[in-house]
This record gives C-alpha cells, structure tokens and sequence, in this order.
C-alpha cells in the first residue's frame, strides 16, 4: 500500500513537472509615447503588471517608454514589422497610412465622455468595423484606453475661438490640422516627445498633447499659463494594437488575458483622469495658471468646424464606413440630430 503511495504520488509530481514544461509563454516588446513618470506611463506599466500576474509569469513584457525605441509615429509599423510586438500609442498617428484610422484614434467633436466613446467600441459595432481596419496592416486591436476631453496647454489665452487667430500650435497628424486652420490656429505637427522644448524655446505658443493632468505631470504648466478646462475639442483613444502573427500565434487563455485587462485600464483610466483632473485644475489655478471654459456659442463654432470635416477627411471606404458607424451611434445618443 506504501508503494502504491509513493508510485501515484510521483507520477502526479512527473505529471505537474510535464504540465509545467509544456505551457506556452508570451514574451511581448511593447512601446509606448507616455514617460513613464507620467499618470498614463504609471497606468500602462500597471497593465504590463496585470498581465503578466494574471498569466501566472506566462506573459512578459519588455516595455518601452517615451517612444524610446523609434518615434511615435513610427510605433505602428514597427510592430507591424517585427522591430517591436506591439504599439501602445494610438491610431491618430496612422491617418497618413489611411484617413480611417482617424475615427479610430480622435473623431473630435463627437463624444462628450469617454464612457460615451468606449460604450461605441464595444456596444456601438466600433471593435468590429476597427479590426477591420487594423487586420488590413497585419495588427491586431486589442483595446482602448480613453483618458477624456483634452486640454490645451498655451503662452497665449485661448477662452474663445478668436484667440486660435494666427495661435501656432503642436498638432497631432490627421484631422487636428484642417479644422484648426479653419479657425485661424496654425498647426505644427511634431512628435509628442518634442512638446517640452518647442514651448520652451517659443517655436509653438501651445500644444495639444493629452488632458490637464497629464500636461501637469508633464510640467508644460510651468511654461504655458493658459489652459482650457474642460477641454472639448478632442479625445483619444490610446490603443494597444499588436502585431497579428504573435498575437494569433498566443495561446487563447493569453490572449483573452490581455483583452479583458485593457478594459480594466480603460475603466481605471476614465475614473483616474475625472478625478485627477479636477483636483489638478485647482492646484493650476492656484497657481496662476488661468484655465478658461468656453461658452456654448464658441462650442458650437468648433463642433461645426469639427463635423464639417469628417466627411472631408473620409476619403476611402474604410473611413466611410467608420464616419457612418459613429454618426450612427452619436445620434442614438442624442449627440447629433439628423
């Protein structure tokens, strides 16, 4: 009886040792544009942590910070190409590539909320019309990472749309440059990582980088005194969009792992950013930075200014499809009327 013991036990021991041996593991390069000192570097480093715990080792991440391995814009393709696995910035950085990556990474103008934008991705037809889009360039979206409405961050006031006269700017590429200087702004698209030292030299009057917290933590505030708040003319959606061979080559449960987990980060994102950017907007105006909030009528000039130019931008079937899926969704909302 003894033996028999001993025998079933050591082949449970043989059996937990093959098990052990035989599970597959993930070892993911991931970049992203956020530092990671930053309130979004601390969230994206907090997902790298949940995955790989929630895997049990399985996953690891080697992870890249302020675009430290090629440019922003570059992350993309970088993963598309094998350099890196996955890009962790957002598809605003691909609109060269094709307009329709625009309506996946900032449609401005549209959603109020971020909780309105994500309820589109996930119940509003907006994941599937996205992957789309991303399997055509061999990645995969795995999610969003929505931080809210952004504010600008300026040496000049900028309380109504007059004040965008002759105001040049950091743009993101895309969209961002065309409705601007519609309002007399002059756009200058830079990478995200040049923001800093373009305000402090004067090269730029402002920038549009990310929402007051961040901008905070990121010290443009100490140079730019002028913000807006609540920001309105913009709200993206940060993604985590893989390389599609590694990503189909994980095994299901990692996969699923690393989808369930970016929305976790998008809800804590949300609640982050709503509660930090009120309490950095106290601290800004305490100390001298004036925050300014725009009246409805100036809300409504951009709104038209930013709405004009959807179906300007949309210039391929993709792009179509994604205007009319938003446009479809903002107006079971009650965002826009017929």
């Amino acid at each position: 009886m003894k033996f028999l013991k001993s025998a079933a036990g050591s082949a449970a021991a043989v059996a937990l040792l093959t098990t052990g041996a035989m599970a597959q593991t993930t070892n993911l390069r991931i970049q992203t544009h956020y530092a990671p000192e930053s309130i979004s570097g601390k969230l994206a480093t907090e997902y790298v942590e949940n995955i790989q715990a929630m895997s049990g080792g399985e996953i690891s991440v080697e992870m890249f910070y302020a675009s430290s391995v090629v440019k922003s814009v570059e992350t993309f393709d970088a993963a598309a190409s094998g350099i890196l696995d996955c890009d962790m910035t957002g598809g605003g950085y691909q609109t060269g590539k094709n307009p329709a990556f625009q309506f996946v990474g900032d449609i401005m103008g549209g959603y109020d909320t971020p909780y309105q934008q994500l309820s589109w991705l996930y119940y509003g037809g907006g994941l599937e019309a996205a992957a789309q889009l991303y399997n055509k360039y061999d990645m995969e979206l795995i999610g969003w990472w929505v931080y809210g409405q952004e504010s600008f961050a300026s040496t000049k006031p900028i309380a109504k749309v007059a004040d965008f006269k002759n105001w040049k700017f950091r743009s993101p590429p895309g969209m961002e440059t065309k409705i601007f200087e519609k309002l007399g702004a002059s756009p200058i698209v830079m990478d995200f990582t040049e923001i800093f030292t373009a305000l402090e030299t004067g090269i730029i009057d402002g920038a549009d980088a990310s929402g007051l917290a961040n901008n905070k933590s990121m010290g443009l505030y100490d140079i730019a005194k002028y913000a807006n708040f609540p920001g309105f003319h913009s709200m993206p959606s940060d993604h985590l969009a893989c390389n599609k061979a590694v990503f189909d080559a994980m095994p299901e449960a990692h996969q699923r792992i690393m989808k369930v987990a970016m929305e976790s980060l998008a809800l804590r994102t949300a609640l982050t950013f709503e509660k930090l950017n009120a309490e950095s907007a106290a601290e800004l105006r305490a100390n001298g930075v004036t925050l300014s909030r725009w009246g409805d009528e100036d809300m409504a000039e951009f709104r038209a200014a930013a709405q004009a130019t959807w179906p300007e931008f949309a210039t391929t079937p993709e792009a179509k499809a994604l205007v009319e899926s938003h446009l479809g969704y903002l107006t079971q909302l009650g965002l826009v009327s017929k």
